[in-house]
């Protein structure tokens, strides 16, 4: 009973540990929260508001009820471009192996395509484009890659329910959940501690981590907010994004803490409202090494120097799109005045009130007192040439300011007479607005497939079976487990252009063909080249026709297996060349090198093939 006391103390005392530090960071980077929410109401057109003396975000209304109060969203447009840009981005990866031994380079290849399958499986395409969006926006996303045990196939089932065998889970992290030890730190990998701090229904948490938990008052975000828009005669609503109370929610907070002296596996601590659901070491070897770290990889819009958060282009075009829509604005304001017209009249000449009413109705019958002065329209003359001037101007600056230009926001070359060569340094400046952003996000991508393939070393102790592409596309199911995972050293094996078009690259293929370097000494090209050229070209990769050659290579891979108990005569509908090939790459490697007897039995076996095809060779030149 005394112990059971003293647990509950020692809970309870880590509890408001955690809860204290978590206010202390979240005060820290309060200035922080106010301009990614203002970005928001930007991004969704909610463009009269701003953070007010208070520290909230305040909506402006309307000083006069003529007043035009309507929204020019280019913030939005400029947005949406970068973020359909940064889509086209290649993820193609190889994992690179730890040594030149062939059987290395077979698991690293593996590995390749364990990867391209999980990247498959988890819609990774989808989770980078939320992640893009949220960086975009507010300059910040993070990726959490962990092994959730309740995916995968189920292998079991006990009291509890069923047993899977788990799967890795990456999702999309708003900066708003992030709190860092110190904003000043710039990458993950300098933080101390990290806490994710995320509101969970009480029921969820009592599924996920079995303890009942009290609800308490949280303060979120919701698009219940908005203003209202319109002009003269007419109103209009936005939505926005502003404060809202979330009832039936607790704070979850999870705490991650580096490797120490005291705590060489780091540490854990997960609190789900006034409860302590998890203590203990941090759960994924997921960094070089072998070592355990946090398991996130962050993506920034552009960096800021010296602050882990970045900064998004938004920030920069608010000011432009005030002043844009101030404009635009005061422009049709001066229109209504010329074509609805401002009329004087004398004081007591008309009826004041059935004239603002009616106002200059076709046919109306106008009273005048008599010896009264008859109402006279006020000279508008026209829209000053300032305004038009200043339009464009706010216009220019948007590109400027958003990197994004008419030749990428419209796909519109100049309407000048411009060269092919001009058009192509055109879309080579617009590219490089966006390279920096490329490389965050490739740098990104590149950790969180790192950490995949690292927590399948982890985790994948028993056989598990993927669904994995083959050489000619074709669908294969492989087992494996950790051990065929050697290596976690990923690359990147597409180019890093992003602008890089369907057209441009089925260019550059036919200009490859037309110099011959895709073809062997003969000046033919290779039945597997042909095939990625024509992917490469949008013919698909003709799954149908599978290539002789990779049916011969793989024929032969697996007669280097069969070795080791048998020995092997070649085939008659063999491929000597390729079989020659595969069998002197696992002889000059370590594969046979403690099995001497299979050794012998496939260089006797590669000696037949090279009879034969001496043979052939000479019946060939015979005839």
């Amino acid at each position: 009973m005394k112990g059971i006391k003293e647990k509950e103390r020692q809970d309870a005392a880590l509890v408001n540990e955690i809860r204290d530090d978590f206010e202390r960071r979240r005060k820290e980077r309060k200035s922080l929260e106010l301009q990614w929410r203002l970005n928001l109401n930007y991004f969704m057109g909610n463009q009269y508001c701003e953070i007010g003396q208070n520290g909230e975000i305040e909506d402006y209304g309307k000083q006069y009820f003529w007043q035009q109060r309507e929204v020019y969203n280019h913030t939005a447009t400029a947005l949406e471009t970068r973020i359909s840009k940064l889509a086209d981005i290649k993820l193609g990866m190889s994992v690179r192996p730890m040594t030149a031994d062939e059987s290395d380079r077979a698991a690293a290849a593996f590995s390749s395509k364990i990867l391209s399958s999980v990247f498959n499986e988890i819609d990774m395409q989808k989770i980078i484009a939320e992640a893009n969006m949220w960086s975009e926006v507010t300059g910040t996303a993070l990726y959490k890659v962990v092994w959730d045990p309740d995916q995968g196939k189920r292998i079991g089932r006990n009291a509890e329910g069923d047993i899977f065998d788990g799967e890795v889970r990456v999702e999309a992290v708003p900066p708003f959940e992030i709190y860092p030890d110190s904003i000043t730190n710039m990458q993950v990998e300098d933080c101390r501690s990290i806490i994710h701090a995320k509101a969970y229904p009480v029921e969820e948490i009592r599924d996920k981590w079995g303890v009942d938990v009290p609800k308490e008052q949280i303060t979120g975000f919701s698009m219940s907010g908005g203003s209202t828009i319109g002009g003269l005669g007419y109103s209009g609503f936005v939505q926005g994004m502003s404060e809202a109370v979330l009832g039936d929610h607790a704070m979850v907070i999870e705490r991650y803490e580096v490797p120490t002296f005291d705590r060489p596996n780091g540490r854990l601590v997960i609190v789900a409202g006034d409860k302590v659901v998890y203590d203990g070491i941090l759960p994924y070897v997921n960094k070089e090494e072998g070592r355990r770290g946090f398991p996130f990889a962050k993506q920034t819009a552009m960096i800021c120097p010296g602050s882990f958060f970045g900064t998004s282009i938004v920030e920069r075009m608010i000011p432009i799109q005030r002043a844009f829509n101030a404009v635009k604005n005061r422009k049709h304001e001066y229109l209504n005045r010329m074509t609805m017209g401002v009329l004087a009249v004398e004081d007591g000449s008309v009826d004041v009130e059935n004239l603002e009413e009616d106002g200059l109705s076709p046919g109306k019958v106008l009273i005048v007192r008599q010896g009264g002065r008859m109402p006279q329209m006020l000279e508008i003359g026209s829209v000053p040439v300032e305004l038009i001037r200043e339009e464009e101007r706010l216009l220019d600056e948007f590109t400027r300011i958003s990197g994004v230009s008419d030749l990428m926001k419209y796909s519109q070359v100049p309407s000048t007479n411009a060269s092919g060569k001009a058009i192509s340094l055109l879309m080579e400046q617009d590219e490089s607005r966006l390279k920096t952003t490329a490389t965050e996000i490739r740098s990104a991508i590149k950790e969180v497939a790192k950490q995949i393939l690292r927590l399948y070393k982890q985790f994948a102790v028993h056989a598990r079976m993927k669904r994995v592409a083959g050489a000619n596309g074709e669908v294969e199911l492989k087992y494996f487990d950790k051990n065929d995972i050697s290596s976690d050293d990923v690359v990147y094996d597409v180019s890093g252009d992003v602008l890089e078009s369907a057209a441009s690259r089925k260019n550059m293929v036919i200009e490859l063909l037309n110099l011959g370097l895709l073809s062997d000494e003969d000046g033919k090209i290779s039945p597997s080249n042909k095939s990625k050229v024509l992917e490469m070209l949008g013919f698909g990769n003709w799954e149908s026709a599978r290539e002789l050659d990779e049916l011969n290579k793989n024929r032969a891979k697996e007669e280097n297996a069969l070795v080791a108990t048998q020995e092997i005569a070649p085939e008659e509908v063999d491929d000597d060349g390729i079989h020659i090939a595969e069998h002197s790459k696992a002889l000059l490697g370590k594969e046979f090198e403690y099995s001497p007897e299979a050794k012998q039995r496939l260089i006797a076996h590669v000696r037949l093939h090279k009879r034969r095809q001496a043979l052939l060779k000479g019946i060939e030149q015979g005839a």
